[in-house]
């Protein structure tokens, strides 16, 4: 019985996951593409990046995150780790 517990609790977890994905593709999308500037930039091309204005593919990005408060959760839980990672490193936060 515990075994069919387990597989139950996995396929739930897998079709959560899923459906997760499915809802927003172009976030998924938009979160390698921060997640690879972030990887692969050293701190100076980064330090230069934050003072430039933003193209219109993030505005509209950052509009939308504004306005749907679970897009934002989902974008926000993917790129956390990573990006705050590498602002530490780069020492721009404490």
């Amino acid at each position: 019985m515990t075994k069919y517990v387990g597989l139950l609790a996995l396929g739930l977890t897998l079709l959560v996951g899923s459906v997760a994905r499915a809802q927003f593709p172009i976030l998924d999308q938009a979160v390698e593409k921060v997640v690879q500037r972030y990887q692969g930039s050293t701190c100076e091309q980064l330090w230069e990046q934050r003072s430039k204005p933003k193209s219109a593919q993030e505005q509209e990005l950052v509009r939308l995150l504004r306005t749907d408060a679970q897009m934002r959760t989902a974008f926000l839980g993917k790129i956390a780790a990573p990006v705050a990672n590498k602002m530490f490193e780069c020492g721009m936060i404490p």
